[in-house]
């Protein structure tokens, strides 16, 4: 069963203990776990935890916030310029990009000169660049270190960077040369000769290079930190765990908006105009193609005339079409999204699909062949046609409608599987090949498909 924190840090808050001492318990919280109860205190009872807890600890807590502009709303310039000068420098520059630019230039101007060298630099990069995601929080010491030296160095740096469990060593330059486990740094003896414990062969990521293009490299490394170098090797910032489970999440989150049909992840407390933003442009491209799907079916109304029941299983064949389509989308992406799906297996993916499509479309095709025979015999005098429907006709019907699901499902699975890795190759997020549009694209296959087939069986033969 939870814990019910709320009532338990409340009653800290209101308890006629010293603040030294209600430090001392809240010391026992997680800083996660006393960031959900800040979301429901009221302002007041915000400000005298903040009071108690003093700057170190509240910054802390405010890296787990969501919506953490609304908070440091909450307080004048230089509390808040304290705050984010604690903080990891790429959670404060994700904190400042919330604010209105007025207030974001009076809280940066108050920052310390190193702060504000920290949020300019990550601010260099673009967003989709690995430098955006990177933090300054770590900690550095010279080759020509001792093994003493550098734990000394070590000690003095922690208290500004707890980024500790890795220590990267620098050249006279400042460029990388190496780096050292915490666990070795400590059990190491005096007399033992520190280049011995630095590790040269270690991942490491340029600070241009794009997110989507090595966050799948850098999760394979079971690494605390990932030095971000320049491209003459000297060190910028690191990639954190954290960092990289952040990066991944933003990565998914952007392929599920595109999955949907949107341009960009749609947030819970989207303004009308922002929701509108990010839908009106992809539901403009599928009005567009949704009407091409219309002029294919207006070409073929000589064909609904002479059959009108023709129609009453048209939309079961664009549905199944759609399914199966979007189903080889969701499996074709996921698969290439691993770096090892090479050429090869791509290939085998897309034969497979083809063949799940045509083992699914014979299924359904023969037994809605039936079903539709079946039918149209037991009602066909009930139905108006321009000719006269025998058993022969219902099965020529039935058939075309088994035959269609047939080529239709088929053909989406091509599509579903075959879209993602032609756009991959044109170096396109696959993503974009989203529901909406790998449904709309099958629509236009399969009304081709049946009505086509109607034409040949009915008017032509």
């Amino acid at each position: 069963m939870a814990r019910d924190f709320y009532k338990q840090i409340r009653t800290i808050i209101y308890s006629k203990d010293s603040d030294d001492k209600k430090r001392e318990l809240f010391d026992d919280y997680h800083e996660n776990d006393i960031a959900n109860v800040v979301e429901k205190l009221s302002k007041t009872e915000r400000k005298k935890l903040y009071k108690i807890l003093g700057v170190d600890k509240t910054a802390e807590i405010f890296t787990y916030l969501d919506n953490v502009d609304e908070y440091i709303d909450e307080l004048n310039f230089e509390e808040a310029a304290a705050i984010l000068e604690r903080m990891d420098a790429d959670d404060a520059v994700d904190v400042l990009d919330e604010l209105e630019d007025e207030d974001k230039t009076e809280i940066l101007n108050r920052m310390d000169s190193e702060s504000q060298e920290d949020v300019k630099l990550i601010n260099s990069y673009d967003e989709e660049e690995i430098g955006s995601k990177m933090t300054t929080n770590f900690i550095t010491v010279p080759l020509d270190s001792t093994v003493k030296s550098a734990m000394k160095e070590m000690i003095h740096q922690a208290a500004e960077n707890d980024n500790i469990n890795t220590i990267f060593v620098l050249n006279d330059d400042d460029t990388l040369y190496g780096l050292v486990g915490l666990k070795d740094l400590i059990t190491a003896r005096t007399q033992d000769n520190f280049e011995d414990l630095i590790m040269t062969n270690y991942p490491s990521v340029l600070d241009k290079a794009l997110v989507s293009d090595v966050i799948n490299d850098i999760r394979d490394y079971d690494m605390d930190s990932i030095p971000v170098l320049t491209e003459d090797k000297k060190l910028v910032g690191v990639i954190t765990y954290s960092d990289v489970v952040e990066s991944v999440d933003d990565e998914l989150s952007d392929d599920y908006a595109k999955l949907a049909g949107l341009t960009e992840e749609e947030e819970d407390d989207e303004s009308l105009y922002g929701s509108v933003k990010k839908r009106i442009p992809w539901l403009i491209i599928l009005m567009f193609l949704g009407l091409l799907v219309s002029s294919v079916v207006g070409g073929f109304e000589h064909v609904i005339k002479a059959l009108p029941v023709i129609v009453f299983f048209q939309s079961m064949v664009l549905d199944m079409a759609g399914n199966v389509g979007t189903q080889s989308l969701a499996v074709t992406i996921r698969a290439i999204s691993d770096d090892n799906h090479d050429t090869k297996k791509t290939l085998r993916l897309i034969i497979r699909e083809i063949q799940i499509g045509f083992v699914n479309g014979l299924v359904l095709g023969i037994f809605t062949c039936l079903f539709a025979t079946l039918y149209l015999g037991v009602t066909r005098k009930t139905i108006e046609l321009d000719v006269a429907f025998s058993w022969f006709e219902c099965f020529k019907a039935g058939g075309i409608l088994g035959v269609s699901l047939l080529i239709a499902m088929t053909l989406s699975s091509l599509t579903g599987s075959g879209l993602p890795v032609l756009l991959t190759k044109m170096r396109i997020d696959p993503a974009v090949a989203s529901g909406p549009f790998i449904t709309t694209i099958n629509d236009l296959i399969a009304v081709s498909v049946y009505y086509g087939l109607a034409y040949l069986l009915f008017m032509v033969f």
